[in-house]
């Protein structure tokens, strides 16, 4: 398997145009792309299509994908699979995709949360797996499966929106539609130092409010006021 530096190479040679690393890169991911469309096994697709969607949809992240944001290749793919599998089952018409992973991700950040307040450190991937009862393997996947870039596709873990994004929470659109990601690396630049503190923790170091909380010296309801107040004039100045 390649690491991340010779990954990033890779995918810079294959934003210039060089077919061969693009085989590289698709060759050494294949586990992974294999891995992702097994969710989606049952689904009424052939094994082979949901593979070739898999491959599209990474091909179109090595497009996108920013080598400037500190952020593992593979975290931004998993997404962009997903997205694409997602995106012909509805256009399509197909069934649509079970819910089973995001609930899963959605669970573990709120128990990570808990554990963190109760235990003052956090849980380790054994405990977590113990907890849902389920494969170490299944809990890496399922929070993997919940960062990118920005995590504009992060499901949240609020009561209230779990299931949303936070494309969904800043650009309230249809989720199909696509933020800049230029534009919003823009904006969260502009915002005041603390700010960003708490949305570069939760966003690209995929902290829990109880770690940023602990990190800031506030409260973890504190945390999630300014989160959601940050989120929401996100949001307006998007739609100015």
């Amino acid at each position: 398997m390649l690491d991340q530096e010779e990954t990033v190479q890779l995918v810079k040679k294959a934003q210039n145009g060089d077919e061969l690393a693009k085989e590289v890169l698709v060759q050494q991911n294949s586990p992974l792309i294999k891995t992702v469309v097994r969710w989606f096994k049952g689904k009424g697709i052939e094994n082979d299509d949901l593979f070739q969607l898999g491959c599209l949809g990474f091909l179109k992240a090595i497009n996108r994908f920013d080598c400037s944001y500190n952020v593992k290749f593979s975290t931004y793919v998993v997404p962009m699979i997903v997205g694409e599998i997602k995106r012909f089952m509805r256009d399509d018409g197909s069934i649509k995709v079970s819910r089973a992973i995001k609930s899963l991700s959605v669970k573990i950040n709120k128990f990570l949360d808990a554990f963190f307040v109760e235990n003052g450190r956090s849980a380790t991937l054994n405990e977590i797996a113990n907890h849902f009862e389920v494969d170490e393997h299944d809990v890496v996947m399922a929070m993997d499966s919940a960062k990118m870039p920005i995590s504009l596709y992060t499901p949240f873990d609020d009561e209230e929106d779990a299931g949303l994004t936070l494309l969904d929470r800043v650009e309230g659109q249809d989720d199909g539609e696509f933020v800049d990601k230029f534009a919003v690396k823009d904006m969260i630049e502009k915002l005041n130092e603390r700010d960003k503190k708490i949305i570069l923790m939760r966003y690209f170091d995929d902290k829990t409010q109880s770690e940023i909380a602990k990190r800031l010296g506030v409260s973890q309801v504190q945390v999630s006021r300014l989160e959601n107040k940050i989120l929401e004039n996100l949001r307006k100045r998007l739609l100015e």
